[in-house]
């Protein structure tokens, strides 16, 4: 758990979508309820944008219904609270967007404070925009997308594996921590959520 305090401060993300310079007001309508789209081919990007899709699908449903209570958990041992996790969250959220859509990603400088609900509602449009930028651009190349982070006049990058196995898992990963901490706290998913198929089950009568 220190591990993930370590990276949560040293990752202080931008909270805006550079390319889209997106407002609470623009983002109404919440995605991922379900997977929309199933790609009809198997290329690299079909299959990233799937992967993300399911993120969506998976943190839609962790973080829906949070409770005030539910954020504030705190597993001790130095681990983070629930609340913690869904900044970090958003904050790699942040990453794969930039990544796919080709702009550094910023270090450093103010972090705006945001809701739970404005952290959810951007983590949830930073995943899909993502995914519609691999459906809809057919010229976009993946050895291109590098992960990119600027600090200042300085800038880094790292080959696009790396967002394979970084932000992209490490999210799945804290989502799955999430889904957790709510059940400790007496507050589980809908027992409808059905990972495997990306919809929800129909209620038995």
């Amino acid at each position: 758990m220190k591990k993930l305090l370590y990276l949560f401060l040293l990752i202080p993300f931008s909270t805006m979508l550079k390319a889209q310079d997106l407002t609470m007001d623009s983002l109404s309508a919440l995605p991922y309820v379900s997977i929309e789209h199933t790609p009809e081919d198997y290329s690299g990007q079909s299959v990233l944008m799937r992967m993300i899709d399911g993120l969506g699908y998976r943190y839609y449903w962790g973080t829906e219904g949070l409770r005030p209570e539910d954020l504030a958990y705190d597993p001790g041992n130095d681990g983070a609270t629930c609340e913690s996790l869904i900044k970090h969250i958003h904050g790699l959220s942040e990453v794969i967007y930039n990544t796919v859509a080709q702009i550094p990603t910023e270090r450093g400088g103010d972090v705006p404070k945001l809701t739970f609900e404005e952290y959810r509602t951007k983590t949830l449009h930073n995943l899909k925009a993502a995914s519609e930028l691999l459906r809809t651009n057919k010229d976009l190349k993946l050895e291109n997308c590098q992960i990119q982070f600027k600090r200042g006049e300085k800038t880094s990058s790292a080959p696009f594996w790396n967002l394979m196995n970084g932000p992209l898992a490490d999210a799945i990963y804290h989502t799955g921590q999430v889904v957790s901490y709510r059940r400790t706290t007496g507050n589980p998913i809908n027992p409808l959520v059905s990972v495997f198929s990306g919809k929800n089950r129909s209620p038995k009568k």
